[in-house]
């Protein structure tokens, strides 16, 4: 299955889902690279396609990507937002981790953060590259992994 047809599988697909839930709506699908990006409009169902802490998105975003390898598709990375949940939860996330970075150039302590997913990880990551004399990087396993983010170690000479 081709690039184009792997977008419009997914798409139909998604829309196919929703229909069980009672939501007929048009899901706008377009793709870059890697991932296929669908977007739900917001409806009376956004709590319940997001889930707590967007666990029912994750769970779509599974069963779409396995349904499109089992379909031996180009693109098989599917990224679904609904009502802009996602965009918005990664604005707060970023805001808050320039708070902390802030916090930890002031003080000079590197801060040690709750465990994230690897999305937010990325995210932690991406703000703090912002910072020029700030590092952070991941430690621990599975759920407990979490980022730290410290000053750079200047050279001593």
């Amino acid at each position: 299955m081709d690039r184009e047809a792997s977008i419009n599988f997914a798409k139909k697909y998604l829309e196919d889902l929703l229909s069980f839930f009672g939501l007929n709506t048009d899901v706008h699908a377009t793709a870059d690279e890697e991932v296929i990006e669908l977007d739900v409009p917001s409806t009376h169902l956004n709590g319940f396609l997001i889930g707590q802490r967007g666990d029912t998105l994750r769970s779509l975003q599974f069963l779409l990507s396995q349904a499109l390898r089992n379909q031996e598709a180009e693109l098989t990375r599917v990224n679904i937002d609904v009502a802009a949940y996602k965009r918005q939860r990664e604005e707060r996330l970023g805001e808050q981790v320039r708070s902390w970075c802030e916090q930890v150039m002031s003080t000079g302590t590197p801060m040690e953060l709750r465990p994230m997913s690897a999305v937010d990880r990325r995210i932690v990551h991406h703000v703090v590259a912002e910072y020029g004399s700030l590092e952070s990087r991941s430690e621990g396993e599975g759920r407990d992994r979490h980022s730290i983010i410290s000053k750079i170690a200047e050279d001593e000479g």
